[in-house]
């Protein structure tokens, strides 16, 4: 089971670094990846949204935030944040710093994630821990599920496609194309009666069926190894 992560101070909300960050980021990803996104409507436009996403390359955690259409927080090393200009720099592209030395990793992310969802924002997470080394689709940790019974949240499926191909295609010297797939919202309601731990593996469940209805991968038996990831 887990335990209720530890509290945390609040975070702040993505500054105008993200939002200028982005601005340029997406003309360059769209003239090196060509990536298709579809579903983004799917989004909703306001209160605590999870993006739980298959993870195939480090490309993933560029995609999301440059084509998310509201701003996403995310996890970063807490060594990131030393230093005035960095500490400032990452925390206005709405970076969470994760104090590992202090902890658990996993209950770290927890925390941050159930903070940043509690205040109406959104979060992404790659529920599998890890990106997947081999293209399957690995079970799904609890924590995504976790935070979203905690808060209410509501979960969109992103399923990334392509992400894990060579940067250049050696016939034709383009990167190949790769999409972002957003799925329909997934809410947990029917859920609250069950015991805590039924309710996570439900919901678990349901969300790792999205986010492969979405990208078509096959599906692994166990868990991807080297993450513990929410």
């Amino acid at each position: 089971m887990l335990d209720h992560p530890p509290a945390v101070p609040p975070t702040a909300r993505p500054g105008f670094v993200f939002t200028l960050g982005r601005a340029v980021l997406r003309p360059l990803l769209w003239l090196r990846f060509r990536p298709r996104i579809s579903g983004a409507e799917h989004v909703p436009t306001d209160g605590p949204v999870l993006l739980a996403s298959n993870h195939l390359s480090s490309l993933d955690t560029i995609l999301i935030p440059s084509f998310s259409p509201r701003k996403v927080q995310f996890l970063a090393k807490s060594s990131l944040f030393e230093g005035r200009v960095k500490g400032w720099f990452f925390r206005q592209i709405g970076a969470i710093p994760v104090h590992r030395e202090a902890g658990s990793a996993a209950q770290a992310a927890l925390a941050a994630g159930t903070r940043v969802l509690a205040a109406g924002q959104v979060f992404a997470v790659f529920p599998e821990g890890t990106r997947s080394r081999d293209g399957r689709l690995y079970r799904g940790r609890s924590g995504a599920a976790y935070m979203a019974l905690e808060t209410g949240a509501a979960v969109v499926p992103v399923g990334l496609v392509g992400t894990n191909r060579s940067l250049q295609d050696p016939a034709t010297g383009k990167a190949p194309r790769v999409e972002v797939r957003f799925g329909q919202p997934l809410r947990f309601d029917d859920l609250a009666d069950l015991p805590a731990g039924r309710a996570r593996n439900a919901a678990t469940e349901r969300i790792m069926t999205a986010i492969q209805a979405l990208t078509g991968q096959e599906l692994a038996d166990g868990y991807s190894e080297g993450g513990r990831g929410a």
